[in-house]
């Protein structure tokens, strides 16, 4: 499939996706959606890669839903909940997607990752940010739930409940030096050693076993709390669908 919105390239067993709408923060319309489905598809059957690196083209990483491109909220987009939740799962599908494939995911966070960013950021194994990285969980204030696309999963397992409830009911904007504090990033990097600092890591855990990178993934996903990515995601998708629904049907 030749992609219009990602840009893909392989360094060796380091496969490095790159967010490739930088001109709107790389923010997700319906076409990279679709892109990035058939990307992470793809990736599940990829016996050569071993590590994949995620990144954004230009200033941001991915600003979340395209909403010039993709409404999924207010009167005009007169979704009933049965629409609502179609929607919902076309989104939340992807974060399912890069934790079902079997690379380990290491984002490189060059500037905001706010909504459906957000959530691709957490669902990276291990962040590595610039000082400019910006983080919001903005889903709550767009009138919406502020658990979505595994947030409500992934952020207290990288910070902790309290701080993961803080930040998912205000949707406040927080930077590289909070997400070092809390836990969401392990180092922050100077942008413009941001790639080499990644492909570092990448590198490192690419000289393992590809089978010992998998199961070490696997066992990460499983081994800590008790519900499992699906089927919180598959809660909050319901929650999301509802509070879509009357935001576009209010009576």
């Amino acid at each position: 499939m030749d992609y219009k919105t990602i840009l893909y390239k392989q360094e060796g067993p380091v496969g490095i996706l790159t967010l490739n709408r930088p001109q709107r923060l790389n923010a997700i319309n319906f076409e990279m959606r679709d892109e990035l489905k058939d990307f992470f598809t793809a990736r599940c059957d990829d016996l050569e890669t071993r590590v994949l690196v995620m990144t954004g083209a230009g200033r941001g990483f991915c600003s979340g839903l395209d909403m010039k491109e993709a409404i999924v909220a207010g009167p005009e987009a007169k979704y009933g909940p049965k629409r609502a939740y179609e929607m919902q799962r076309s989104y939340s599908e992807l974060v399912l997607l890069m934790r079902r494939c079997p690379q380990p995911i290491i984002g490189a966070i060059n500037g905001a990752a706010a909504g459906g960013g957000f959530s691709f950021a957490l669902a990276c194994d291990v962040r590595i940010a610039a000082p400019e990285a910006k983080f919001s969980a903005a889903f709550i204030n767009i009138g919406v739930g502020g658990a979505d696309m595994g947030s409500s999963w992934l952020l207290p397992r990288a910070v902790g409940t309290a701080n993961a409830a803080r930040y998912l009911l205000t949707g406040e904007l927080f930077g590289a030096e909070e997400a070092l504090r809390i836990g969401m990033v392990q180092v922050i990097v100077e942008k413009e050693k941001l790639m080499d600092e990644t492909m570092k890591i990448a590198q490192t855990m690419s000289s393992k076993s590809p089978l010992g990178l998998r199961v070490t993934k696997e066992a990460l996903d499983r081994n800590t709390g008790g519900m499992t990515l699906e089927d919180a995601i598959r809660f909050e998708d319901r929650n999301q669908a509802m509070c879509i629904a009357q935001l576009t049907n209010p009576t």
